[in-house]
């Protein structure tokens, strides 16, 4: 399909009404192709994906939640030790 593309780009003269219009054709031709490749998921498919994109960001959530305490508890001990903070 590039290599097709290609060539029309070359017989038409990289450019002009011609040219443009056959690629805008052939992207028209290659979109209708791939959408009759799409499936609609199932009922079933989107409750199991949505429920691991939940479980997933809940997982996260308190992973970042652990870290951010870690973390602030780790500063506040250092600054204490340097007398930053009284």
């Amino acid at each position: 399909m590039a290599t097709k593309m290609a060539i029309e780009s070359v017989e038409s003269g990289f450019g002009g009404i011609g040219g443009t219009w056959n690629r805008f054709t052939q992207f028209l031709t290659d979109v209708r192709s791939e959408m009759r490749k799409v499936v609609t998921p199932s009922r079933e498919e989107v409750k199991v994906t949505t429920t691991v994109v939940v479980v997933t960001v809940f997982v996260f959530g308190v992973y970042f939640m652990v870290a951010d305490w870690v973390f602030r508890v780790g500063v506040d001990r250092l600054l204490n030790k340097l007398g930053g903070m009284q």
